[in-house]
């Protein structure tokens, strides 16, 4: 991970239809650690097997660690990213089978995901005094001043 600091402003430059995921998972019961650890722990392998195989479309992740796990991740398109979650031979599909064995409604953990598919010309992003992060870590990172305008931008700054 390349963490030197870019201090030109910069946005990212995602084609069109890369995907936006959240995924994670909320510890409900802290003493039901043998619900909970083994969901968390799954992320790894899954990540293993994302970042070995390009294959699949994943273009990269970052997550935080409190009460509620989050990872945000970027995927190359919606297909990509349902082939893999549903690929009979993949980390996924095991451990989703798992838990819906172990855990199912005890309540001890909570997972969730949402995917949003990336319009271009309707995302604003922007980096400053930072290193390549999220989506521009994910696809590519340009200089600010080469976006193309947002459209109705000038009507916005008129009536601003």
């Amino acid at each position: 991970m390349d963490l030197k600091v870019i201090t030109e402003p910069r946005i990212a430059a995602p084609p069109e239809g890369t995907v936006v995921l959240l995924i994670g998972l909320r510890v409900n019961k802290f003493w039901m650690v043998h619900r909970w650890m083994p969901v968390i722990g799954s992320m790894i392998p899954m990540l293993i097997e994302l970042r070995k195989n390009k294959e699949h479309g994943f273009l990269g992740s970052r997550a935080w660690f409190n009460r509620t796990v989050i990872m945000v991740q970027y995927w190359r398109s919606m297909d990509d990213l349902m082939r893999y979650s549903h690929r009979s031979d993949g980390k996924h599909r095991s451990m989703w089978a798992w838990f819906n064995r172990a855990v199912r409604n005890d309540g001890a953990v909570g997972i969730f995901h949402e995917a949003y598919v990336v319009s271009p010309d309707r995302m604003h992003t922007v980096y400053r005094n930072m290193p390549r992060f999220g989506m521009a870590a994910a696809t590519e990172s340009v200089p600010q001043k080469a976006a193309p305008p947002v459209p109705g931008g000038e009507r916005r700054r008129k009536a601003a």
